[in-house]
């Protein structure tokens, strides 16, 4: 049997074992609610006796210690003593001040029908009733399960909420041991073309195609490069985000089909932000290549660089398929996609460098199906 597999049973074990423990808990206080809830019964009827006792009993000088005995006894239930009638007579326990208002005494006596039967007092040809409501210690008691059970659904969030952090935090661990492998794996043979491309230069063969493949491993170095930086901290440094934006932005317009328009426009030739160049590259590459996507091959994009007094902003605009609204922030969560081939981490790795690593915001500013999307980036200057 697998480990995972073991596990698997091991928490189906504890969560069974968890509901019995508190079925039982919850059992065992509903047999103390019930047998609790008798026993007041018992001490009201006796309550009852003593006070047809008490009333029956007309000689003066007779002792009734017994019966005060009794009263005190039931000194934390309250009680309402009603004639044949309805009208109420006496009252026991309760608020010394609320008692005062006539509608409170209803209010009460209302309650105490509809949690327990009355007792019949009957004396000297009279008849009269007496009501009681369950006392604040069995009201404790009633609501105790609730709580309890409040508090194992708390404590069973924080130990999910524990799980899913350490699961994340594991699953982070592994994807960014699998980028600085990868990176580590591509750098051998990155080394070795580098060479080649030096013996080519020497050969008769056109300059053109040297240069073209020289280009293509340099990109192969910079993705190397962007691998190696993924789970420690970027060095930031002054960059004109123009320029860098545009080098993102003209490498795959190169790479693309023609039937699609590019179109890149900035409200100034230089705007200096705090970046790391390859990790924000990687950003833009990202939108251009989802909006490409979104395009099926075929329409119209727009990179729009704006300046405001303390920001910039990149503006990636496609006539693509667009996007729901319900979708809006799901599409940055890792491993969601609407592609049938795709990872879904490519958005969510973009809002991971922008703002974990830059300070920034990215987001879906509109989006309108059948039409096409616009990303914003929000960076700061300097």
């Amino acid at each position: 049997m697998s480990f995972f597999t073991n596990t698997y049973w091991i928490k189906r074990i504890a969560i069974s074992i968890s509901l019995l423990i508190v079925s039982f808990i919850l059992w065992n206080t509903y047999v103390f609610f019930q047998k609790f809830k008798n026993e007041e019964r018992a001490k009201m009827e006796l309550f009852a006796a003593a006070m047809k006792e008490f009333e029956s009993n007309k000689d003066l000088n007779a002792s009734f210690n017994l019966e005060f005995k009794v009263f005190e006894n039931i000194e934390n239930i309250p009680t309402i003593l009603v004639d044949k009638d309805g009208n109420i007579k006496q009252f026991h326990n309760l608020d010394s001040i609320k008692s005062k208002e006539a509608e409170y005494l209803q209010q009460q006596l209302a309650i105490m029908k509809k949690q327990n039967e009355p007792i019949l007092l009957e004396y000297l040809n009279v008849k009269e009733y007496i009501y009681y409501r369950n006392s604040d210690i069995l009201y404790k008691l009633k609501y105790y399960p609730l709580a309890l059970v409040l508090i194992l659904g708390l404590f069973l969030i924080i130990i999910y909420m524990v799980y899913k952090s350490n699961k994340v935090a594991e699953q982070n661990k592994l994807w960014t041991g699998m980028a600085k492998e990868t990176a580590h794996q591509i750098g051998t043979p990155l080394s070795s073309l580098l060479g080649w491309i030096a013996i080519l230069r020497t050969e008769n063969i056109s300059s053109d195609y040297v240069d073209e493949i020289e280009k293509d491993v340099r990109r192969l170095n910079t993705i190397a490069n962007r691998f190696s930086k993924i789970g420690s901290l970027p060095e930031l440094k002054q960059h004109n985000i123009v320029a860098v934006t545009k080098t993102a932005f003209d490498y795959l317009e190169n790479r693309s089909s023609k039937q699609i328009s590019f179109s890149f426009n900035a409200e100034k030739d230089e705007i200096l932000s705090n970046l790391n160049t390859e990790l924000y590259g990687w950003v833009v590459e990202n939108l251009i290549k989802n909006a490409i996507d979104a395009m099926l091959g075929k329409g119209s994009l727009t990179l729009h660089l704006k300046e405001t007094p303390r920001h910039v902003k990149i503006l990636v605009t496609d006539t693509g398929k667009g996007i729901p609204k319900s979708q809006f922030s799901q599409i940055f969560k890792p491993g969601f996609t609407t592609k049938k081939r795709g990872w879904g981490l490519g958005l969510s790795l973009s809002k991971r460098i922008i703002e974990d690593y830059h300070n920034g915001k990215i987001h879906v500013l509109k989006s309108e199906l059948g039409k096409g999307t616009t990303f914003e980036i929000l960076l700061n200057k300097v």
